[in-house]
């Protein structure tokens, strides 16, 4: 007997969606507090990006919850590649960051979501048919 381990779509969008529900409220409500618990302070105009980090998050939310039953199309392909992007180039931005000293170990964490993320769509993204 073959068993696959294959995520569905509907899973990595609710996975997606918890995680920016929870990251983005926090960083959005106490972003000084978030951020040092990753060995960073942040200034004003700190404040200011993580709040509208947060407030991206949320907005990402909304897009993967509405979104989390799509079926194959082209919006759902659009949605796809996406996050896709989006989720390689936060890995890429953590991982400079974390490869720079500027987080502390902790940072390790926030670079595996963003690349377990990005394969995961990445994955989505080669296997959909293009509509």
């Amino acid at each position: 007997m073959k068993m696959r381990c294959e995520m569905k779509f509907k899973t990595l969008m609710i996975i997606k969606a918890v995680v920016c529900a929870s990251l983005g409220a926090f960083i959005l409500i106490a972003p000084e507090t978030l951020y040092s618990i990753f060995g960073v302070s942040l200034n004003l105009g700190g404040m200011i990006a993580a709040r509208e980090y947060g407030a991206a998050l949320i907005g990402n939310l909304m897009l993967t919850w509405i979104a989390r039953n799509a079926t194959e199309s082209v919006a759902r392909r659009a949605i796809i590649v996406d996050l896709c992007i989006y989720d390689a180039i936060g890995f890429v931005v953590f991982l400079a960051y974390q490869l720079t000293g500027a987080l502390n170990p902790l940072g390790w964490l926030v670079v595996a979501l963003y690349l377990f993320l990005a394969v995961a769509y990445g994955y989505f993204w080669v296997k959909s048919p293009n509509p």
